[in-house]
């Protein structure tokens, strides 16, 4: 039930409060962002599965804006480094993705896009930028405020 009653939500034991008698305004928004992903996670995958593609490979997909190691990849991914091969071992069978030695260090395995790869990572994330109506049914105004906050959140990580 994320955003419905937030009030009583915020009063439950083990909420954080900002200061007594008042709610934890953060919390709320992190709540509410939490909702909405929620509510358009279906649509996120379905695009996803138009291409054939799982969240992890296209989290890999996004980050490979230069080839990487697969560490790399299993850090961004939070995955051992079995998984990571899993992972670009699919992506390479479709063509997205091709594996070379570092020129550094041949021993290491960077994953580069190919073009395939490229034009399949532009268009899903093209299509996942797309505004749910949630978004899109705000005001420019609000619209902009909204990024506005969003970006000073993400400067301030």
């Amino acid at each position: 039930m994320i955003g419905h009653n937030m009030e009583a939500a915020t009063s439950a034991p083990g909420s954080k409060r900002a200061s007594a008698g008042k709610p934890d305004l953060g919390g709320e928004a992190w709540r509410l962002l939490l909702e909405l992903f929620g509510r358009n996670r279906p649509q996120m995958l379905e695009i996803q599965a138009e291409y054939g593609l799982k969240p992890p490979l296209v989290l890999t997909l996004q980050d490979l804006d230069e080839p990487k190691p697969m560490g790399r990849i299993a850090h961004l991914l939070k995955c051992d480094n079995s998984t990571v091969t899993w992972i670009v071992d699919r992506l390479e069978e479709r063509g997205l993705v091709e594996r070379g030695s570092d020129p550094k260090d041949r021993r290491v395995k960077l994953i580069a896009l190919t073009d395939e790869g490229r034009r399949v990572r532009d268009e899903v994330s093209a299509r996942l930028e797309v505004p749910p109506p949630e978004i899109a049914g705000l005001s420019r105004t609000d619209q902009k405020a909204l990024r506005d906050l969003l970006r000073r959140a993400l400067a301030d990580a």
